[in-house]
């Protein structure tokens, strides 16, 4: 080996070692790998040198689960909202609630004035009122007129069943018989007017007209009542105290924001792995913690603009910390796959046709290649299908370097297993 290269090799070896892990001193790993390989080949004199020792860093092939997720970006909404628009034209007369305001259903927001509309809610009560004794006037004279009308239609049929024994007994003439039968039908016609009570039903007319129009005049006057209809905050309040109020917008806006949703679109093959009920993150890019929920809607239809289908993440938003129209990150699992053989993907070789292969150290840090088969990728991690069992070490930095060797000069390759980066060095006073 040439002089400066063995000084330079020597120099990049010099290792320092702690709980069972060796790593190299103010070298790169992936010089030193680099560095190992290239001294592997010097000889001096034609004559082959020791194959050198290389250090690696590996990762561990688990037996855990790994998720298949889908991400999208996304927008939150409201989970309920109201834009209270009055169905009456009139005044504010007061606000009992400002923007910012917590409200629940049902709690009076504001008044309009509706002074016209309660004299005309006096009128309608009082033409209520006589619509409803007329009513009962009209009742008992439909009672008694139907009473005397059965009283003589009796009456008229028992003279007319004596008349015409009389008249087989020669004591009455025939004119007679014809008399009482005639004041007969006479009689039955008044009873069967009475059982019509046409008197009685107009009265019943009279009566719903009035009773509709005092309805819909109690109905206006509560309609001057603003009431919310849902449990939130008032995020909006445009009109302010005198101001006319109209059907043309609304005057108060309640937004639910103890629950929101986050409306993303995915692509159209991924939205098919979901579900409703799957797990579900929302986060706000750049911004520290997230909130957990659920797919709360899989979009039956594609976005004609986009292609992409709209999928609805729900989730608890304590102290209202997301707002609506924050742009979010939304994460779905879509798959969950337990005791799976999981190794970082950095540990993952493929070649240019495809196939896939890692390098494995044995009980002697010897390393091996193995070709294997992988499934769900998450991030950094990787499941494998077929070729690890779980348990063995995979190399990460370092693998590449490593795979370029044929076998043979791969089974001499001597292996050094360098500690994590995360894992600091000590002073050499304290080994």
């Amino acid at each position: 080996m040439n002089p400066d290269k063995k000084a330079i090799y020597e120099s990049v070896l010099h290792v320092k070692r702690r709980g069972g892990y060796a790593w190299v001193i103010g070298i790169p790993l992936a010089a030193v790998v680099a560095l190992g390989f290239v001294a592997s080949g010097c000889s001096k004199g034609g004559e082959v040198e020791a194959a050198p020792t290389v250090t690696v860093q590996v990762g561990a092939a688990e037996n855990e689960t790994i998720e298949r997720k889908v991400t999208g970006e996304g927008t939150i909404y409201p989970l309920e909202q109201s834009a209270i628009v009055p169905k009456i034209s009139a005044p504010v007369r007061k606000f009992y609630v400002e923007k910012g305001s917590k409200v629940h259903a049902g709690q009076l927001l504001a008044e309009l004035e509706n002074s016209d509309l309660l004299a005309s809610q006096k009128e309608s009560e009082g033409t209520y009122a006589q619509a409803e004794a007329s009513y009962e006037q009209a009742v008992q004279k439909a009672e008694q007129d139907r009473r005397l009308a059965k009283e003589t239609l009796d009456a008229a049929q028992k003279l007319y069943n004596g008349r015409q024994e009389l008249y087989k007994q020669g004591a009455v003439s025939a004119k007679d018989v014809d008399d009482a039968n005639v004041a007969l039908i006479q009689a039955r016609n008044a009873y069967e007017a009475s059982q019509k009570q046409l008197d009685l039903k107009m009265a019943e007319g009279q009566l719903a007209a009035a009773k509709g129009h005092s309805a819909g005049i109690e109905a206006s006057v509560n309609y001057s009542k603003i009431l919310s209809p849902i449990d939130g905050v008032v995020t909006d309040r445009p009109v302010y105290p005198g101001e006319m109020a109209s059907n043309s917008g609304p005057i108060i806006t309640i937004m639910n924001l103890s629950q929101i949703v986050a409306r993303a679109h995915v692509d159209q093959q991924q939205a098919s792995q979901l579900k409703v009920g799957d797990a579900a993150t929302i986060s706000v890019p750049g911004q520290p913690g997230a909130l957990k929920g659920k797919v709360s809607l899989v979009s039956p239809a594609l976005d004609p603009n986009s292609t992409t289908v709209e999928v609805w993440a729900q989730a608890s938003n304590p102290g209202d910390r997301l707002k609506p129209g924050t742009s979010v990150r939304v994460e779905m699992v879509a798959q969950a796959i337990p005791h799976a053989i999981v190794i970082p993907a950095e540990a993952l070789l493929t070649s240019p046709e495809g196939d896939a292969s890692v390098i494995v150290l044995d009980t002697d840090n010897k390393p091996h290649k193995k070709k294997v088969k992988v499934g769900i990728r998450d991030g950094g991690a990787v499941q494998v299908t077929e070729g690890l069992q779980g348990g063995e070490r995979v190399v990460t930095v370092g693998a590449f370097a490593l795979s370029q060797e044929d076998d043979p000069v791969l089974a001499k390759t001597n292996i050094q297993v360098a500690a994590p980066p995360n894992i600091p060095e000590e002073d050499d006073e304290n080994q």
